[in-house]
């Protein structure tokens, strides 16, 4: 297949996605093995548990630099640029929208429809985990570390839970997954030298030094938001949530923001589809004014991209010379298993917590999760399904 096909193929599927992925970070990761492990098989549940786990690993939007890889992977640098373009593009869009107030969330139809789309999530994410249990966690060592990544999780539920998760899962498995490595699995398709990465990290390094000075000796609307918004990106670990807070707290932001607006935003951010970061676009709209706004929310919402998917690039050239290692593998192994841990964890909350809130979500979950497991639907389709079931509970008031 030529390159040029392949980005337009990845632009499609992720198009897809980006209009469809509701329910949060760990909720895509969910959506993104139905469609590219079990559907169009891009690559491996093994292969798939290990780019989670690096990217839970590293610091910015999972999810997002899960689907960069996926993208890089298949297309190359344009399938890379397709897929990141594509999965953010719906939600900023909607996120602007709401901004200028072209969008209203309010009603109870709209309320119906939340429900459903918000159990759904319950769905997809169900039959990830007990799909990559069944792959990652085959032995009673794994299913120990499993279990432990996710006790750590639910008992810290911030990226520092995540992230001690992955590094535990890490030691432990190269203590007890020696004996048993894993087959190892083909190595991920990454046509990146390491160069490539050298200069990724160089420029992620220059960014977070030079902007700050750059807004002291230069500061204006665009040095601000590219400060504000790249330190943001640059400090978040495991997922979308934790970027909101941070955001909050620049005080470039803060400045430019009031609160109520502020939380408006928060509140439109949940309830579309997408990567949770794409609430930057709102965010430097309304930072900008007139002209502004728009170019003001594109920059933002580059910038808080910008440091996840440059540290992605400065590891990925070095992750299959590492991974070849039985030590590696072995920890590898323990990782993936933390990886289901971490997923079964959010599941509970916030994924469960937030998604089953009645009798209509409790019966649209279950028939999601039925759908996807037992008649293998595609996941578009079942959120399609439960939109609708969420739409009828709204107009019968039905909780």
């Amino acid at each position: 297949m030529s390159r040029q096909h392949s980005s337009a193929e990845v632009f499609r599927a992720f198009l897809k996605l980006g209009f469809t992925s509701f329910g949060g970070p760990v909720a895509h990761l969910g959506y993104f093995r139905e469609e590219f492990v079990l559907r169009r098989a891009w690559l491996s549940d093994r292969q798939y548990g290990e780019l989670v786990a690096l990217c839970q690993f590293l610091p910015g939007p999972a999810s997002s630099q899960v689907g960069f890889a996926l993208g890089l992977m298949r297309g190359g640098a344009l399938g890379a640029l397709a897929a990141w373009t594509a999965f953010t593009l719906p939600s900023a869009m909607l996120l602007v929208l709401f901004a200028v107030g072209a969008l209203s969330l309010e009603g109870p139809l709209w309320a119906g429809l939340l429900l459903g789309l918000k159990a759904v999530a319950v769905s997809v994410v169900a039959h990830a985990v007990w799909g990559m249990a069944r792959t990652l966690t085959p032995d009673l060592p794994r299913i120990a570390i499993g279990v432990a990544g996710a006790a750590l999780a639910l008992l810290l539920p911030t990226q520092i839970g995540q992230f001690g998760a992955i590094a535990a899962g890490l030691v432990a498995g190269s203590l007890w997954c020696r004996r048993s490595l894993p087959v190892d699995p083909p190595p991920l398709t990454l046509r990146l030298s390491r160069r490539v990465g050298v200069v990724a990290f160089a420029v992620f390094a220059g960014l977070i030094v030079g902007l700050p000075i750059l807004d002291r000796l230069a500061p204006s609307l665009w040095t601000e938001i590219a400060d504000a918004f790249t330190r943001a990106g640059a400090a978040v670990f495991g997922g979308g949530h934790v970027v909101l807070p941070l955001l909050q707290a620049e005080p470039a932001i803060a400045a430019a923001v009031p609160p109520e607006q502020f939380i408006a935003g928060y509140g439109a951010a949940q309830a579309v589809p997408g990567p949770l970061f794409t609430f930057a676009a709102y965010l430097g709209f309304e930072m900008g004014s007139g002209w502004s706004a728009p170019p003001a929310a594109l920059l933002a919402l580059v910038a808080v991209f910008v440091p996840g998917i440059l540290l992605l690039l400065a590891a990925l050239p070095f992750w299959n010379g590492l991974r070849a290692r039985p030590l590696a593998r072995a920890a590898m192994a323990g990782a993936n298993a933390a990886v289901v841990g971490i997923l079964a964890a959010a599941l509970w909350d916030p994924v469960i917590v937030s998604g089953v809130t009645g009798p209509a979500s409790l019966v649209i979950a279950a028939g999601g999760l039925l759908l996807l497991a037992l008649a293998r639907l595609p996941a578009w389709s079942v959120v399609l399904a439960a939109a609708a079931a969420g739409l009828l509970a709204g107009l019968l008031g039905i909780p």
